[in-house]
């Protein structure tokens, strides 16, 4: 029994690891994390319009070309 209590706890051993290394991390601001999600949102809403006009490009393409 006394071998078992000597072993370390592999999990316990990654939480404080991992707690450490997030001490570590420059979280930022309230206002930082605000801008730079409004500036997340209007690239994902300019990637959609830019797929979606190819993809309706390349179905009119498509449509040209086999019908």
């Amino acid at each position: 029994m006394a071998d078992r209590e000597k072993k370390p706890n592999k999990i316990a051993i990654w939480w404080r690891e991992t707690v450490g290394e997030l001490h570590k991390v420059s979280w930022p601001t309230s206002q930082e994390a605000w801008h730079l999600t409004r500036i997340v949102i209007i690239v994902i809403i300019l990637v959609g319009i830019f797929l979606g006009l190819v993809d309706f490009g390349l179905s009119k393409l498509v449509t040209l070309v086999v019908g």
